[in-house]
């Protein structure tokens, strides 16, 4: 893994380090104690609910797990949520997987505290009287599913439901008998294998929506979930390698209606060829038209209502968490302006993290509900770091 990428898996739940700076950190957290990151909140109207599911596909057997075994999901379903005032907000993610980043950073594993979300764990669905659109997450290469929370649960806050994935073996990933997967270079990280993935947890989502449990422990599920989903109306979106994934899943499944890219490079083999007619928007950062061909030939594709926004200052990272998590955690270790920069770019945070929130919800709500899109319909005086690539 590349040194940015070593940072850009570990940060993602809020805790990570350069090789150059990891005595500092340690030395850092020994004298203050453990630090807790945080998260903003989502803006939307709705207190947000969150439940884990643990799934398998036994029509692919996993030979990385053992003879016998087939391939196993952890997943995370978000959503608007009724009365939260039992249930306790959801940690970033599970105590042994971040234990097991932390130290594959080189940091004292008791060191650093994740965040919170503003998920709270098991609550009833929100009855709004109608079911709800629904959005899939893929995260990118050597991460996991809470790598873009910040959108997920802004997203949640305004009337949808998210499920983020896990590709098992291509990231960190724990499960509820105690294991803890990490990413995996035997096993085929390609992103059909995260395609393959997807339309896997949409037939369990239609599971779900038919009044059933997919979970293999058979979990309890919050009360409401399965009625609250409208396959009708279903998305999807992705970071870097699940940029790429999400549109795959598009060209392969007419189930997604619309899909967005995170800066994904749109590298594949095969990578198809055939035109897309639904709604697709790029929000570009490194992987741009102008650097990539196969962004550019990806983009020539789309038939339908596409779009190709970019932040300005913007790099790989810039629309997920890392953006807002990086720096806090450089104002624990010591770490130098001129290292943030490093990590994060010239954008600030807190821009990053309003167009983070803006975008995908104007994306969403005009192809899923049909509502609004003025935001997408050119420059934006609220968001003047954002251009139109034409």
């Amino acid at each position: 893994m590349t040194r940015r990428g070593l940072v850009g898996a570990t940060l993602a739940v809020g805790v990570g380090v350069s090789m150059g700076i990891a005595g500092r950190a340690t030395a850092a957290t020994a004298d203050s104690g453990p630090a807790r990151l945080t998260l903003p909140r989502p803006t939307g109207p709705y207190r947000v609910g969150t439940v884990p599911l643990h799934l398998r596909d036994r029509s692919r057997p996993e030979p990385l797990a053992g003879p016998g075994r087939y391939r196993e999901l952890m997943v995370s379903v978000w959503y608007p949520a009724g009365d939260v005032r039992r249930y306790p907000l959801a940690p970033w993610m599970g105590a042994a997987s971040m234990r097991t980043l932390l130290g594959s950073a080189g940091f004292d594993p008791d060191a650093v505290l994740a965040p919170l979300t503003a998920g709270h764990e098991g609550a009833p669905v929100r009855r709004p009287g109608r079911r709800l659109p629904v959005v899939l997450y893929s995260h990118g290469a050597g991460s996991h599913r809470s790598d873009t929370t910040i959108i997920v649960q802004e997203l949640a806050s305004h009337g949808y439901v998210v499920v983020t994935v896990d590709h098992t073996y291509d990231g960190f990933g724990e499960f509820p008998d105690g294991r803890v997967t990490v990413q995996e270079e035997q096993f085929d990280s390609t992103p059909w294998t995260y395609t393959r993935d997807v339309r896997f947890v949409l037939d369990q989502i239609a599971e779900l929506a038919a009044g059933g449990n997919p979970d293999v422990d058979h979990a309890p599920l919050p009360a409401g979930l399965g009625a609250s989903l409208d396959l009708s109306r279903i998305g999807m979106f992705g970071w870097s390698k699940g940029g790429t994934a999400t549109a795959l899943t598009m060209g392969t499944d007419r189930r997604v209606r619309a899909g967005l890219s995170l800066d994904g490079p749109m590298v594949s083999q095969p990578m198809p060829t055939a035109d897309l007619y639904r709604p697709f928007m790029l929000m570009t950062a490194e992987s741009t038209r102008a650097a990539e061909p196969a962004v550019a030939e990806f983009f020539t594709h789309l038939r339908g209502w596409r779009l190709n926004i970019q932040a300005a200052e913007a790099i790989h990272a810039s629309y997920g968490d890392n953006q807002w998590l990086i720096p806090q955690l450089a104002r624990v270790i010591g770490m130098s302006d001129e290292e943030l920069v490093g990590w994060i770019g010239n954008l600030d945070p807190a821009r990053a993290v309003r167009i983070g929130q803006a975008y995908p919800l104007a994306f969403f709500d005009l192809h899923l509900r049909h509502r609004g899109g003025h935001l997408l319909s050119g420059p934006s005086r609220s968001f003047p770091e954002v251009a139109f690539i034409p």
